[in-house]
């Protein structure tokens, strides 16, 4: 952002660096081992393995944000969900896309406020200025005898906190809860790489200048979760500053226990033909190869149609649930249906 000049209005009470270390030691909750974590989140219907838990624990412990790559589906978002629901943290989310800017991440100034209390300023009259209390209550007129800085108030505060519009990554910096919140920056990937630049700037200092306020620096860093799906490579000074984990496709055994964990309504027999027959799938050269929350769709979908086996009936009709793409679902009909029955089988 901006150089700020000196700040009319403090955004935040300022903390030495010793100060800091102590709220950021009784604030934020830190697991004592690896163990814990996976306890943790698989309390929350989330089972981690030992390579992913490691690194929400050392994420944890070294306040570090945590960088997941991996295909689509699975399970990159769903671990920031888990994990602000396990530290009892807000959880904010940053979509990114195409052309993402400062004023859809960060933050923006309310316009059509900022003009309806400067019409109300003007209606006033340059006699009586409106006076608007901080506390956001309706705005009184003042007395006639008020000083002529008074204009030079009302300009004031059109640049007031009351008019900032705070986006993820300032609501993030800028929170005052005990617990710090969960900063999911999703799908990076999709950004364009001025925004990724702009993201390793506040993610090195915690830290966002408004021009009009002053700068915004966190007490206790937030606990952030950067996604990508791998579209195109994530910069390196990106890759550096974050702790680094790509999640793969699980195998059989602790897909099998996510299915039964996630859709526990599905009897054990279907789930573990699903499981298999997921794996076959993503065997085959497929554009879009099946991700666990597809199993676990596709689990539940056969549930619901009180299927007992998998068989070629049951996977023609509930195709669409665990390929999304057509060229997929014609090649799986046409060249290996039989292959997939099979292998649900244990053929």
């Amino acid at each position: 952002m901006d150089t700020a000049s000196p700040p009319t209005h403090a955004p935040r009470a300022l903390h030495s660096a010793s100060d800091r270390t102590t709220r950021r030691y009784h604030l934020r909750v830190k697991p004592r081992d690896v163990g814990e974590v996976q306890d943790a989140l698989a309390a929350h219907d989330y089972l981690a393995d030992e390579g992913l838990a490691t690194a929400v624990f050392l994420a944890l412990t070294l306040d570090r944000p945590l960088l997941l790559e991996g295909e689509a589906g699975v399970g990159k978002t769903e671990l920031a969900k888990v994990l602000a629901r396990w530290t009892g943290g807000e959880l904010l989310r940053l979509q990114c896309y195409e052309g993402i800017d400062a004023a859809q991440a960060v933050y923006e100034w309310d316009y059509s406020r900022q003009l309806l209390h400067l019409r109300a300023a003007e209606a006033a009259g340059p006699t009586a200025p409106i006076a608007v209390d901080r506390a956001e209550r309706a705005p009184t007129r003042t007395p006639a005898t008020q000083q002529p800085s008074e204009r030079s108030h009302v300009e004031d505060e059109l640049y007031s906190p009351r008019f900032l519009v705070q986006r993820p990554l300032l609501r993030a910096i800028s929170h005052s809860d005990p617990v710090p919140p969960v900063l999911l920056v999703d799908e990076v990937d999709r950004a364009d790489d001025e925004f990724e630049a702009f993201l390793l700037e506040i993610l090195s200092d915690y830290a966002v200048t408004v021009p009009e306020l002053g700068t915004f620096t966190a007490d206790v860093p937030p606990i952030v979760v950067v996604t990508s799906n791998r579209t195109r490579d994530v910069h390196d000074a990106l890759k550096r500053r974050c702790l680094y984990h790509w999640i793969g496709h699980p195998d059989f055994e602790r897909e099998l226990a996510i299915v039964r964990t996630r859709a526990p309504e599905v009897a054990p027999a279907l789930a573990g033909q699903v499981a298999r027959a997921v794996a076959e799938l993503r065997a085959l050269d497929l554009y879009k190869p099946p991700g666990v929350a597809e199993t676990i769709d596709w689990a539940r979908a056969l549930g619901a149609l009180q299927r007992a086996t998998l068989d070629e009936a049951s996977v023609e009709v509930t195709l669409g649930t665990v390929l999304k793409y057509r060229e997929d679902q014609e090649r799986v009909r046409s060249e290996a249906l039989d292959r997939v029955v099979a292998a649900a089988a244990g053929a």
